[in-house]
């Protein structure tokens, strides 16, 4: 361990002008074993540095590295482990707890000792030596501070302190001295005690010299001697002259004194004076309100604009004087405690007369806005507030200092404003739908338009009523559209009447006009509504200054539905915030207090319009998400898109009800089994759906929504379609399925709908498919004899026969083909295909028209089978010159006879 302390010593600490004081061979605890040294040491420059430097030895070769330092005074905790047991363990505390395995546990105290003895003489700080033995914690000598050479040495090994080495360096000029008295003694080198008492002679020879130098200057210390005792009387004397001077001045000084002291005091008084000149100047400039303002307070003209800008100004000046800050101290003022009490007496004052005319101007908007509701309940338009808003704007200003002085009142004119214009608007609103529903009816019990005739407000009311009850449900006119839905309903066939009975009335009952008059008013009523909302939203934003500093903020919408007068006053405790959070929050909460009717009369609505005509929820569904999403992009957190888009699960719950009726009255359709199925009523009905959809949805939002749709009838009418093809008693299966799914291709074809494309191609393969059925199995053989015939002869070959030997077959021979071939002459042919003819058309429904598709898809497969015997005959009778009596250019002109005739 020696022999590493001093190598270490050598080679990394004494170029660092370091001293290594203790050292130990240490690993991590709990890691792989790789060992270190731990070392403390001391810088050989003042103020001396502590360290504890980890040392470890290169992975490169065999010298050693410094790889971490800390500072002594860094370390916290001493943590030996065990003070009584041998255990090698301990931990210091520095920026982190390193934990340390010695190699033995004598090296492990003697690093400890160490440690705690250069704390005690160098740092003198506190470092917590826990489970450490109280023997190694032993005082160090305190040892008087002793000012060393630069190049002394001192060292502390074995946590023992050693005495300063007395050896010293020699520097250089030493050292040229002795060189030069060496060269002159050649034996220094050889004879040392020679050379000693040599000097030594020397030394003496030098001693006598300056003894004799000494006595020699008695005599010029004697002559100094007398020089000094002269100039001690010069001193003497000039101190005397001092002392008289001395006094002379004192006079003077005291004098001098009392005029300091008295500028003193006349600078004192005038920065006094400066100052309270200042505070003056600034309570009398900052609270100070001018007599037009007070006068402005107190009788300000609050209907005209001059009188309301002068209030305004009034109003700012009174607030920057209440809002002043002052000094300390001037609180104790009584001037300054006065003007405040006037300042608060006039800030009341004013405030009660602001909040007083504008609870006025409100109650006033309220009956001059009733008055001109007549005019409009006839016509499908909502009353204009531009006006109302516009002269409410002028006091926006002091409505903010109202809001800033006393929140009270600014809550209660909130309140008080909520009030007022929820029953107006609830009024207008109310009749506007009223005006909607009775043009959406379309028809009195007498048959006139409701449109046509202008109509009071209590007649409006009284039709409605009779139309809609109380609950806005169809029950008066209703029954009339009923009637008239049964009547015209007799024109179609009755499957279609009870498939698509929606809502006691068939969706093709209703003419285009019909529906676009409804999209036409339902589009008017949101167009009607949207400028109304967000008019009035932008007014509250502006009137009461709820966008510019969040200071309160609302609760949630539901709580907001549910708020009455009071709940809006019991969100505050002393005029300050408490439940509200954001001001966009409390604009949602004021907007649903006053337009909390909107919601529930276009649920009305929509509930009307989905009576009249359950595809009317394809209007309202585009529509609605349209404006659902025009709102969203101007404030996704606005009450207009809340509103609407709470209005759009509506009406998307309706137009998800309309296709679950179309799928179940699929599913429950009955056909008549005495006549032909023709197309399915429900296939019909998609195509229509499908055409009004597409025509609908053109660049639609919820283009998504009708994809779904789509989907689902889709399936639903394909699934039916094989329902009533499997039913059908009177016609075909192949029959139903063949032309029902042309219809559906063809229609799919047409509307050309990207996301039924796969169904457009399963409905053509469905199509082809039963086609071909329906010609094979109609066509059958119709030389049936002949076909047994060649039957027989393809088994024989099967069997192993070459063709040409089946003719020597008695059964299969050329007599035997020759009777069979006579029984089918060109007469019977065309005959049996007449007769084909007559039942495939009796088969197929004229509406899709496919007779002649069908025609020709048989005659091809005739002509197929015809050709097919006539290779068997060239193949197996070969040379016979046996030949069918008619050929296929006969069969062509059979077929295209019978079909001219018919």
């Amino acid at each position: 361990m020696t022999a590493i302390k001093h190598a270490l010593q050598r080679d990394i600490f004494t170029p660092n002008d370091e001293r290594l004081l203790s050292i130990v061979n240490v690993c991590k605890a709990g890691k792989k074993k790789r060992n270190c040294f731990l070392c403390a040491t001391v810088t050989t420059e003042r103020p001396v540095q502590v360290n504890v430097v980890k040392v470890k030895k290169s992975d490169k070769g065999d010298f050693y590295k410094r790889q971490t330092a800390w500072g002594l005074r860094d370390l916290a905790v001493v943590d030996a482990k065990d003070a009584v047991k041998e255990n090698p363990e301990f931990d210091l505390h520095f920026d982190k707890v390193y934990k340390w395995v010695a190699s033995s546990t004598v090296e492990k105290n003697t690093f400890i000792s160490c440690i705690w003895k250069l704390n005690q003489r160098y740092l003198r700080k506190k470092i917590d030596f826990i489970n450490v033995s109280s023997q190694l914690l032993e005082e160090l000598p305190k040892v008087a501070e002793e000012s060393v050479p630069s190049g002394e040495n001192q060292s502390v090994t074995g946590g023992d302190e050693e005495s300063v080495d007395e050896y010293q360096e020699l520097n250089a000029r030493e050292e040229q001295d002795i060189e030069i008295m060496m060269e002159g003694c050649e034996y220094a080198i050889s004879n040392a005690e020679a050379f000693a008492e040599k000097l030594s002679r020397e030394l003496q020879v030098l001693d006598g010299a300056n003894i004799q130098s000494i006595m020699a200057s008695e005599k010029q210390v004697n002559i100094l001697m007398k020089l000094l005792d002269e100039a001690l009387k010069e001193v003497d004397q000039i101190e005397l002259k001092l002392s008289s001077y001395e006094e002379m001045l004192q006079s003077v000084k005291e004098q001098m004194d009392q005029i300091s002291e008295s500028n003193h005091l006349i600078h004192l008084s005038n920065t006094n004076n400066v100052k309270l000149l200042s505070e003056i100047e600034f309570l009398v400039n900052h609270m100070d309100l001018a007599k037009g303002h007070i006068k402005a307070l107190q009788e300000g003209d609050l209907t005209s604009s001059r009188g309301i800008e002068a209030c305004t100004n009034a109003a700012d000046a009174l607030l920057q004087c209440m809002n002043v800050a002052l000094r300390p101290g001037h609180d104790m003022l009584q001037a300054v405690k006065q003007q405040q009490q006037r300042f608060s007496d006039l800030r009341e004052q004013f405030a009660r007369r602001l909040a007083s005319h504008l609870n006025s101007v409100f109650v006033h908007q309220g009956h001059d806005q009733s008055s001109t509701l007549a005019q409009h309940s006839a016509e499908l338009t909502l009353p204009n507030h531009h006006p109302f808003h516009r002269d409410l704007l002028r006091y926006a200003k002091l409505m903010e200092w109202l809001k800033n002085t006393d929140y009270g009142k600014y809550e209660g004119l909130t309140k008080n404003y909520m009030d007022y214009l929820s029953r107006l608007y609830e009024r207008e609103i109310k009749d506007f739908f009223e005006v909607a529903k009775i043009k959406m009816t379309g028809t009195t019990r007498e048959g006139k338009k409701f449109a046509t005739l202008p109509r009071k407000e209590s007649a409006v009311k009284q039709e409605t009523e009779s139309l809609h009850g109380s609950s806005g449900k169809l029950t008066g006119s209703t029954s009339s559209l009923n009637k008239l839905s049964v009547q015209s309903s007799g024109s179609r066939r009755s499957q279609s009447s009870s498939l698509l009975d929606m809502g006691n009335m068939s969706a093709s009952d209703l003419d285009v006009a019909d529906r676009t008059k409804f999209d036409k008013i339902f589009e008017q009523v949101l167009s009607e509504l949207e400028p109304l909302c967000l008019a009035e939203q932008d007014f509250i934003s502006k009137f009461f200054k709820l966008q510019q500093h969040q200071s309160i903020s609302g609760t949630t919408t539901n709580e907001a539905e549910e708020m009455d007068g009071g709940t809006l006053s019991r969100s505050y405790t002393s005029g300050v915030p408490q439940t509200i959070s954001s001001e966009k929050d409390m604009i949602r909460q004021m907007m649903t207090k006053i337009f909390r009717c909107i919601e529930p009369e276009l649920n009305n609505l929509i509930a009307l319009g989905d009576k009249i005509d359950s595809f009317n929820s394809l209007y309202m569904l585009v529509k609605m998400s349209h404006h659902v999403w025009t709102a969203q992009n101007v404030d996704p957190a606005s009450f207009l898109s809340t509103t609407l888009g709470n209005v759009l699960v509506t009406v998307k719950r309706n137009f998800d009800k309309c296709i679950s009726n179309q799928m179940k009255q699929m599913d429950e359709v009955k056909i008549s089994k005495k006549s032909k199925v023709g197309i399915l009523p429900f296939v019909a009905e998609f195509e229509e759906f499908a055409a009004l959809a597409e025509s609908i949805f053109k660049n639609a939002e919820r283009r998504g929504d009708l994809d779904k749709a789509y989907t689902k009838l889709i399936r639903a009418v394909f699934v039916s379609v094989e329902k009533v093809a499997n039913e059908s008693q009177k016609t075909p299966r192949d029959v139903v399925m063949m032309e029902n799914f042309h219809h559906i291709f063809a229609t799919l074809s047409r509307l050309k709908i990207s996301c039924l494309e796969a169904e457009k191609k399963e409905a053509k393969q469905k199509y082809t498919d039963h086609l071909q059925s329906y010609v094979i199995y109609s066509l059958g053989q119709p030389l049936e004899k002949l076909n047994h015939f060649f039957e027989g002869v393809e088994a024989r070959v099967a069997q192993g026969i070459r063709e040409e030997e089946v003719s020597y077959q008695l059964a299969f021979n050329k007599q035997e083909l020759r009777k069979v071939i006579k029984e089918y002459p060109g007469k019977e042919v065309k005959k049996g295909l007449d007769n084909l003819y007559k039942k495939v058309d009796k088969h197929l429904c004229e509406e899709e028209n496919l007779l002649q598709v069908v025609w020709h898809s048989m005659q091809d497969e005739f002509i197929r089978q015809y050709k097919h015997f006539e290779g068997l005959i060239a193949r197996c009778y070969p040379g016979s010159g046996i030949t069918m009596e008619f050929t296929i250019q006969d069969i062509l002109d059979y077929c295209s006879s019978i079909a001219q005739s018919h």
